[in-house]
Formats: C-alpha cells, sequence, structure tokens
C-alpha cells in the first residue's frame, strides 16, 4: 500500500515539475527576461495612434500547451510598443494581433513569435488587413 501511495506521490510531482517542451529557466534566460521587461516598460507607448490601425492573422506551428505556450506568446505579442490587442487559440492555432501600423508591421509580428522559446514556433499564412 506504501508503495502504491509513493507512486502516486512521485507521478503528480512529475507531472508537476515537468513544464511545456520540458523547458527550464537558467538565471541568465530569468535575467534577460527581465531586462526585456525593463526595456518594454522604457520604451512603452502611450494609447495614442500614430498610423493606421491594421489587424494581422496567422497560424502558429510548434505550439504544445495552452497556458505554457499561447499564453507566453500572448503577453509577448501584447508588450511590444503600437499592439493594442492580441489572442492566441491553441486550439486552433491562430493568433490575432490589432496593431497600429506605425509602430509595427507583419514582420515584427512573426519575428518576435519565432523568437520565443529559441525558435520553437513557426509563424504561417500571415494576413494583415486595414480596420
Amino acid at each position: 500500500m506504501k508503495i502504491v501511495k509513493l507512486g502516486l506521490v512521485a507521478l503528480i510531482g512529475g507531472i508537476f515539475l515537468v513544464g511545456c517542451k520540458g523547458e527550464t529557466k537558467t538565471a541568465e534566460g530569468q535575467a534577460n527576461e527581465q531586462v526585456e521587461a525593463v526595456e518594454q516598460v522604457e520604451t512603452a507607448d502611450t494609447n495614442e495612434v500614430a498610423g493606421t490601425m491594421e489587424q494581422a492573422t496567422f497560424q502558429i506551428e510548434g505550439m504544445t500547451c495552452a497556458l505554457g505556450c499561447a499564453k507566453v506568446i500572448e503577453s509577448k505579442l501584447t508588450g511590444l510598443p503600437g499592439v493594442k490587442e492580441a489572442t492566441v487559440d491553441f486550439d486552433s492555432k491562430t493568433a490575432k494581433v490589432v496593431f497600429d501600423d506605425a509602430k509595427q508591421n507583419g514582420e515584427s509580428l512573426t519575428n518576435t513569435v519565432q523568437k520565443i522559446a529559441n525558435g520553437s514556433y513557426k509563424v504561417e499564412h500571415l494576413e494583415v488587413t486595414t480596420l
């Protein structure tokens, strides 16, 4: 009986310890994320629209989970200057980003996504429309 309980505890503990794609953050990686966060705050723009609002819709290949992958991508996109709204749907592997074309473009959004997790994600079928 004790062996079964120990096995269950080990299994449950293992599930909680294994993250999306088995990614672990090093101290250097955490420091880089903190620097990026500070840079985003320093370069944060006002809600003033300098250009035309556009919407980019694209597919993201390589996501393996909703919380660890889709939410991280969504938060990175939302943090970009000029991005008003970003949503990433894990089930359909689709991202929709509303942005100011004077501050962002389809290529910059694509590059942002593809830099996350050391290039694990690939953007496909990018469509940009004016709102």
